[in-house]
């Protein structure tokens, strides 16, 4: 099986060789970048499975780089995850509003890097391509979402749903008229302890939202409660 590739976009030097040697030890095939414009060309050339993105970098800053990648047709699906230092909550905020996979607050545990780059990969792989199991497929109306393929149809049209909104859309529309609190869509989608604020379930919703346009409102909020798929 293939060694994932990762490429680590990051202007400290220091950090970047621990974040090289971190992931390194685990096996990934590790690319640098020193600059958010190194990285994107990086992207567009090595097409690698997961970045990992820091925020502030000279030159292009790491959420233009994001909205770049995400608004490529051939780097769209690269799962991203953010390095943000602590208290910079808007641009967590900002990032998963651009699709953002996940974020890590530094300083950072090499434990927990680990666990949320593996996390990542995961929620991104792809099964190899033939019939769907019916159990793989959640449909109402004019909704769609196939959990083999990765893929989400709304009236017929394909929507792109970065990794982690396509896992909570499918938590969801598997126990329609279930709710679920905030606590448990991350338990869920992440694992237990996760440290993700209800905050960025609340973005990230909003995010699967403006996705669905018209089909917006099969996703309902519970006042105080949470979250839930609407049960037609």
């Amino acid at each position: 099986m293939a060694k994932a590739v990762i490429l680590v976009v990051e202007d400290d030097p220091d950090i970047r060789e621990l974040l090289v040697y971190t992931l390194g030890k685990e096996g990934y095939e590790i690319l640098q970048a020193p600059s958010g414009e190194a990285g994107l060309k990086a992207v567009q050339e090595k097409k690698p499975d997961l970045v990992l993105l820091d925020v502030m970098l000279p030159g292009i800053d790491g959420l233009e780089v994001l909205r770049r990648i995400k608004a490529g047709q051939t780097s769209k699906a690269t799962s991203v995850i953010l390095a943000s230092a602590k208290g910079e909550e808007s641009d967590v905020v900002a990032g998963l509003e651009l699709g953002a996979d996940d974020y890590v607050t530094k300083p950072f545990s090499p434990r927990v890097l680990v666990a949320r780059v593996r996390t990542a990969l995961r929620r991104a792989e792809k099964p190899e391509s033939g019939m769907a199991e019916p159990a793989d497929i959640v449909e109402q109306g004019g909704f769609r979402l196939d959990s083999s393929r990765h893929e989400l149809h709304v009236d017929g049209a394909p929507v792109d749903l970065s990794a982690t909104e396509f896992a909570i859309l499918e938590r969801l529309a598997r126990s329609p008229g279930r709710v679920f609190t905030r606590s448990q869509i991350i338990d869920g989608v992440h694992g237990r302890d996760y440290p993700v604020t209800d905050r960025s379930v609340d973005v990230q919703v909003l995010s699967i939202r403006k996705k669905l346009g018209g089909r917006a409102d099969l996703v309902e909020t519970i006042r105080g409660v949470g979250y839930r798929f609407r049960d037609e």
